[in-house]
């Protein structure tokens, strides 16, 4: 199993660096957008409206941001808590714990982009 996970690093790497992007820059804005400005009022009713947000989730752009929203942060999640279990003394589990974080961000993926591809 161990094998299996230094192969696959590199690609883990990658989705956990993205996903820290993804929660850094765009999550920080949509919340708040979302979370202060919208109920301050300094947004407009439209547009956060159902109907404009549905036209942009249909689009392809729109899809793939959707992607990104919700894929790269199940794998920055799965990531962080791989680590903190090795911090914690699970050195000698980590092959495990791994493979069961990693399976639930990938089923998680996999659980992402049906239900994008079905808007």
């Amino acid at each position: 199993m161990k094998h299996w996970l230094l192969k696959l690093e590199p690609l883990i790497w990658l989705l956990f660096g993205q996903g820290i992007m993804i929660g850094t820059m765009l999550l920080t804005g949509w919340i708040l957008v979302v979370g202060v400005l919208a109920p301050m009022g300094l947004v407009s009713q439209g547009a956060l409206g159902f109907a404009r947000a549905h036209s942009l989730g249909a689009s392809l752009l729109g899809r793939l941001f959707l992607l990104a929203l919700l894929v790269l942060p199940l794998w920055k999640g799965a990531h962080h808590v791989r680590s903190l279990s090795i911090d914690f003394g699970g050195v000698e589990r980590d092959a495990a714990v791994a493979s069961l974080l990693y399976a639930i961000a990938a089923v998680g993926s996999l659980l992402a982009v049906v239900a994008v591809v079905r808007l």
